[in-house]
């Protein structure tokens, strides 16, 4: 019977969606979510191994970043080995995560690597001349308007963005080097140019180790009695709060369900937009 089962515990962290895409009703992978469940995976098992299954398109670099070098310092801290499952995409910042991973495993179908910064928006400049419409921006600072959607693009806006880009990804680019030293196959051309791979030629470019899924390899490693248990990470936003409110809901409450309820429009939006790059 269940209770009798004595086997090996692997702690389980899954990150799932957008990183950084934070509203009250749809909150994204954001270190303020994930800290206390890095934690408790490095300390709930005697095993020396945490599993990390990660399926996210990227989002936000510093909260990749923030995540990444938590677990990294707690896998140094408790001398635990990080195993990463790679499930539908790996991708930017989801694969910035996964080499937070000791060994990196994917499915032959999975999308791994755009190691890559991206920035896309619109113009909306002749649309609202045509329409008659003046835009009026009073700013304190020559820049502070920079990149506003309805002026003309500025040459010396776009090189300063383009800038801050090349120091993003050379921070990503170190990162995966470091991490993924000695096992890298690929020329810098190729596998910094934010491409992205099937987990098979991912493997044959050295961003992953093997294909694999994460109930496969802790049954390689641990035995057939092995039990994975998942750290359910905090992703409680408005609606977990209403199920916990008393059932009296005033008009503060409903205005800002409201308000929450145009931001997830937006960040479904946004998210949708970064998935659908990678054809999903």
């Amino acid at each position: 019977m269940w209770f009798f089962n004595r086997g090996p515990v692997v702690p389980v962290l899954r990150f799932a969606g957008p990183i950084g895409l934070v509203t009250p009703l749809r909150p994204g992978l954001a270190i303020s979510h994930c800290a206390a469940a890095i934690e408790r995976a490095f300390e709930m098992s005697k095993v020396p191994a945490v599993a990390v299954v990660i399926n996210s398109p990227g989002g936000s670099a510093v909260q990749s970043s923030l995540i990444f070098r938590r677990i990294r310092q707690l896998a140094e801290e408790n001398r635990k080995t990080v195993y990463v499952f790679c499930e539908d995409v790996a991708a930017s910042g989801g694969y910035y995560l996964a080499v937070a991973g000791d060994e990196i495993y994917a499915d032959a179908a999975s999308i791994v690597g755009s190691i890559g910064v991206i920035y896309a928006g619109f113009g909306f400049d002749q649309a609202i001349e045509k329409l008659g419409i003046t835009r009026r921006v009073y700013t304190a600072g020559a820049d502070k308007g920079s990149l506003d959607a309805f002026r003309p693009e500025r040459p010396d806006d776009v090189e300063r963005l383009k800038s801050l880009q090349r120091d993003v990804h050379d921070v990503f680019i170190g990162i995966v080097k470091e991490r993924r030293a000695g096992r890298l196959k690929g020329v810098d051309q190729e596998l910094f140019s934010g491409a992205f791979w099937s987990g098979p030629k991912a493997l044959e470019l050295g961003l992953i180790d093997g294909v694999s899924d994460v109930r496969t390899k802790m049954r390689e490693l641990y035995g057939d009695e092995v039990r994975l248990k998942v750290v359910p990470l905090d992703r409680g936003g408005l609606l977990a709060r209403f199920r916990r409110a008393p059932s009296v809901i005033g008009y503060e409450d409903l205005t800002r369900g409201r308000l929450a309820l145009a931001e997830d429009l937006i960040s479904a939006i946004e998210a949708r937009a970064l998935w659908s790059r990678y054809g999903l």
